[in-house]
């Protein structure tokens, strides 16, 4: 990795960080701009992965300490999106660079839209039936698992639906993230593709860019950074997608 490509790394992570404390979706960014770095595909995929780890362990132990701890009932949510995970993770870990690279760049479109919406829980009239909760989250767990970009954001909306409140949801989706991670990253790395420069370059700018973001968003940063967030993921998955 030259000082070039750590400098663009980094920067990517910085940004990402920023993105995520004020609008969501700076996972958008960070697999892309990998790529832009010179970590290509599925290597960008795994390296993602542990920055992604670090920074949902350190927002797991946050909810754990206000009182927010996995219980039983939370069992059909984990159980399932962990399979899928672990199911996600195989199957995206056998791919090549090419298709891995298109469908991630065909996929940041409709996410670009689901960040900019960015969803609210709020509580349904009735809870999901156990089986529909299991099902649907064995799917999100197997996207979790394979891609990871904009599953927090999907989960929130699939949460308020399923009848959590806003801040129960936040932490189930802060749970979800850290035990499908785990097990990608285990996937990943015994698979070769993780690069640990670049993944400590990235993990670095991301923790600075989500303290300055948790910083600035009080002064209404938030209505800047949206349209610098679709403008820039727009740009990357056409660089994704092979258009120029």
């Amino acid at each position: 990795m030259s000082w070039s490509e750590a400098a663009l790394i980094f920067a990517g992570g910085l940004f990402a960080g920023v993105v995520n404390a004020m609008a969501g979706g700076g996972s958008l960014l960070t697999v892309p701009l990998l790529a832009l770095g010179g970590v290509e595909g599925l290597l960008a995929n795994g390296t993602n992965r542990i920055a992604v780890l670090i920074q949902t362990l350190g927002s797991g132990y946050g909810f754990w300490k206000r009182g927010h701890k996995v219980t039983k009932e939370l069992i059909p949510i984990l159980v399932p999106a962990t399979a899928g995970g672990l199911i996600g993770a195989l199957v995206v870990s056998g791919l090549n660079d090419e298709i891995f690279k298109k469908a991630f760049g065909l996929l940041m479109i409709p996410l670009v839209v689901l960040a900019i919406l960015k969803p609210k829980a709020k509580k349904a009239p009735e809870p999901w039936p156990v089986w529909v909760t299991a099902t649907v989250f064995f799917g999100i767990g197997i996207y979790a698992g394979a891609i990871q970009a904009g599953v927090g954001l999907i989960m929130l909306l699939v949460l308020s639906r399923a009848g959590y409140d806003l801040v129960t949801a936040n932490s189930i989706k802060i749970y979800v993230v850290v035990v499908v991670s785990v097990i990608a990253v285990i996937i990943f790395i015994s698979r070769g593709q993780v690069r640990w420069g670049p993944a400590g370059v990235l993990s670095a700018g991301a923790f600075i860019g989500g303290y300055v973001g948790s910083q600035i968003a009080v002064d209404g940063g938030e209505k800047v950074i949206r349209p610098v967030l679709v403008i820039t993921v727009l740009a990357l998955s056409g660089r994704m997608l092979g258009l120029y």
